[in-house]
Formats: structure tokens, C-alpha cells, sequence
């Protein structure tokens, strides 16, 4: 049995095996359960139960991954997405005083306009329409996304309201603890051993926990809580109300930060193919919508893939096993919710800085002599960290290749959906600034 599941995920072509696959799921895992405490803290404020968010985050992060994971078989997990879950509950639902049942009918719709689009083939189309140049900067991008992500959480960057970020003071205990966490991780990866990013999260949090540094609260949860969201979406309601323009923030965001999410891990983990393109596509589209009309069910905001899936990848993760074990750790989750904040943010914050550097490798494949290249390649790079969104970063750099391109008379006809994401992304630029 076990070989042929092997065989099934192609364990000897990726040169992994059980061991590295299981704790890269772990370390994936480690690094996303932050999601189980905060998505459920943002949902509430829109007045949904939080016990009953708090289960229907773990079960949607859970069906999506091991979805991933046994169907399209690459090492990327899904949870509720951030960002999308903020815009649920602070700009529908308490600045429109949109009911979030009728919120979840918006999302479930957005859900199924991903599954049309992924059966008629649009999602790849669009894909395949973005310059493999603007993959590698997406790549960066993220890793300097996540890479910030960890600064924030260690404390070693920080608001501030003259220069806008600034240095966080590293005499503070968590601070420090995760500047030792990420050296010992570091030392640990060069000296190649095996789960360092693992053995580093959990030697760190051994230390927070020695020291005093972790102040946890349990969190409610179970599946009997699942009841009071389950099924209470309003669809009808959706339609009724008119919620077209929310319906395409929902599906516009989630999927260009899917797809450069997507195309970061499958960069990371050597698994494009030598034409750029990602095998099994159709699966992983279909995974990624599934999730989240399967979350809109069950009672929370967009289910999307997860940056944080590259820890896993950086672990050696290479297969759906991975996802799948971070999918049963969430499933796991349900039960255990009062567990989860055991891990604090200063032990995860160094494996995601460590992951953001390793993922800038990527920046050597982009011809920066070319201003036509190096430009829109540079405002993707720089513009998904500065504007904490990779939907943003990717469609500013679309604009500048367009642009670009038309200006100085480069354009090529068979470049034509290219150009019409570029209006589309103009175009949802200014409706925000706008609004």
C-alpha cells in the first residue's frame, strides 16, 4: 500500500520520502495556525459566533489542503485568506451593513465563478498570459512579503509615524529570542540537517516557554460550535442586494494572490516545468475554488493557498503529502483549538524570515539590463510588500509591462488578454481610490 502511494506521488521522481514529507507538513502547519486565532477574531467583529468561526476556519483550512494535497498533489496548504477576510468583516459588513450571512452568499458566488472559469479554462489562460519574467519578481515579492511578515512578528520592525516602519527594540525578550531562533535555524540549514526550520520552531518555542514569553489563552472551538454558521449562508440575499462589485473584490483578489502564490511555492520547490508552465493546473484551480465555496458552507470568508506553504517547501516538502498532513493538523485543530496559540509568533517569525530570503534566488532569472523587463519586474517586487498585497504588487507590474510595451511599440497581437488584465487591474485601482 505504502508503495503505491509512493508511486501515486511520485516520491522517487521528487527525490523526497515519508519522513521529510511529514515534517514539512508540520512546519507549514506551525507557521499558518496563527490563522485559527486571528481569522475568527476578524469574523466577530461582523457579529458571527467566534467558537463557530474558530471550527469552520480549521475544518475549510483542513478540506482545502488535503483537497490539494491527494488531488492536484503539490506541497500547498489553504486557509481563509487575510486581507479578504478584513474586507468580509470591516468593509461589508460593518461599513455596508451587509448581514455576513449575505457576505458568505457574495463569497460562495465568487467560489463558483472560479469554478466556471477554472472549467472553461480562463484561470489557466490567464496564467499562461502573464510574462515568465514576472513570475521570478512574484517570487521575490512574496519572499519579501513573508520575510516582512516575520520582521513584524518578532518585533524587529515596526510602525512608526514619521518614517513609516522602523527598528523594534531588540532588548525586548521575544525580540531577541527571535534573532537566537533564527540563527540557530540558520546554522541548522547550513550544516543540512533535516526539519531545520522544524527543530528551530519547536527549540524556540521550548525556550519562550522556559523563559516566561508565551501568554496563552485558550480558544474555543469543536464541531458542535460548526452549527451556528454552517449552511446560514443567504445567496438569494446576495444576489438580491445587488453585491456584484463585492462579489469581484472577492474573486479578483483571491485570484491573483492565488496565482502568484502558486507560482512562489511551485518556483521554490523546482516544480515548474522547462517551458514555465505548472503541471496539473487544472487541479490546483479546482482545489483552490472548491475550498473556498466549501468554506462559504461552512461559515467563513475566501479560503485561498497560503505563502506560508514555502516554510513547508524550504523543509523539503515537495508532494501533496505535505498539505495533506498540514490539512489533518488542522482537521486536528477542531478539538485541540485551545492548544493552538501554544506556539508563539517569536518562534514561527524566524522560520519565515529565513524562508523570504531563500525565495529571493529567484531575482537572478530577471534580464534587470532590459528597462522594458527590469522596471515592471521591480514595482511587482517592491509594491507586493510595500502594499502588504500580492494581488497589488502583480497588478501594478502588469500595467508597467502593457504600457510599456505599447509605448515603445513592442506589443504583440497574441499578447492580447495581457493587456485586458491590465485594464482590468487599471480599472480596479481606480475604483479604490475612489471608494
Amino acid at each position: 500500500m505504502l508503495k503505491r502511494l509512493e508511486a501515486y506521488f511520485e516520491f522517487t521522481r521528487l527525490g523526497t520520502n515519508w519522513r521529510t514529507e511529514i515534517l514539512a507538513g508540520v512546519t507549514t502547519f506551525l507557521t499558518m495556525a496563527y490563522i485559527v486565532l486571528v481569522n475568527p477574531a476578524i469574523l466577530a467583529a461582523a457579529g458571527m459566533p467566534l467558537a463557530a468561526v474558530t471550527a469552520a476556519t480549521c475544518l475549510s483550512a483542513a478540506f482545502g489542503s488535503i483537497m490539494m494535497g491527494v488531488v492536484a498533489r503539490y506541497p500547498i496548504a489553504l486557509a481563509p485568506g487575510m486581507g479578504l477576510n478584513a474586507y468580509f468583516a470591516y468593509a461589508v459588513c460593518i461599513k455596508m451593513h451587509i448581514p455576513w450571512q449575505t457576505a458568505l452568499g457574495a463569497v460562495f458566488l465568487s467560489g463558483v465563478i472560479f469554478l466556471a472559469l477554472t472549467a472553461a479554462g480562463i484561470r489557466q489562460m490567464i496564467l499562461h498570459a502573464i510574462p515568465h519574467e514576472l513570475y521570478a519578481a512574484v517570487a521575490s515579492g512574496i519572499g519579501l512579503f513573508i520575510a516582512l511578515i516575520g520582521f513584524r512578528n518578532a518585533g524587529l520592525v515596526v510602525a512608526d509615524p514619521n518614517t513609516l516602519v522602523g527598528l523594534g527594540n531588540i532588548r525586548n525578550p521575544a525580540t531577541a529570542l527571535a534573532l537566537v531562533g533564527l540563527i540557530l535555524m540558520v546554522a541548522l540549514e547550513v550544516k543540512k540537517v533535516r526539519g531545520a526550520i522544524l527543530i528551530g520552531v519547536l527549540a524556540t518555542t521550548g525556550l519562550a516557554w522556559a523563559l516566561g514569553l508565551v501568554h496563552w489563552t485558550p480558544a474555543p472551538g469543536g464541531f458542535h460550535a460548526l452549527a451556528a454558521t454552517a449552511f446560514q449562508l443567504d445567496i438569494r440575499g446576495a444576489i438580491n442586494t445587488g453585491l456584484l462589485e463585492i462579489v469581484f473584490v472577492f474573486f479578483f483578489v483571491d485570484l491573483f494572490d492565488n496565482l502568484g502564490t502558486l507560482v512562489a511555492v511551485t518556483k521554490r520547490a523546482g516544480l515548474l516545468a522547462a517551458d514555465h508552465s505548472i503541471p496539473r493546473l487544472n487541479r490546483i484551480l479546482l482545489a483552490d475554488a472548491t475550498a473556498t465555496v466549501f468554506g462559504s458552507l461552512t461559515g467563513t470568508s475566501t479560503v485561498t493557498s497560503y505563502v506560508e506553504s514555502t516554510a513547508g517547501v524550504a523543509a523539503g516538502g515537495r508532494s501533496g503529502v505535505t498539505a495533506i498532513v498540514t490539512g489533518l493538523l488542522f482537521l486536528a485543530a477542531i478539538g485541540a483549538a485551545p492548544f493552538v496559540g501554544i506556539v508563539p509568533s517569536a518562534a514561527t517569525a524566524p522560520a519565515l524570515i529565513l524562508v523570504g530570503s531563500l525565495m529571493l534566488s529567484t531575482i537572478t532569472e530577471i534580464r534587470w539590463t532590459d528597462p522594458l523587463v527590469a522596471v515592471p519586474s521591480f514595482l511587482t517586487l517592491v509594491l507586493i510588500p510595500f502594499t502588504y498585497s500580492i494581488a497589488n504588487g502583480l497588478g501594478f507590474g502588469i500595467i508597467a509591462w502593457a504600457v510599456l510595451h505599447l509605448a515603445t511599440g513592442k506589443f504583440r497581437r497574441q499578447d492580447w488578454l495581457l493587456y485586458i488584465l491590465a485594464a482590468l487591474f487599471l480599472l480596479r485601482f481606480i475604483y479604490l481610490g475612489a471608494s
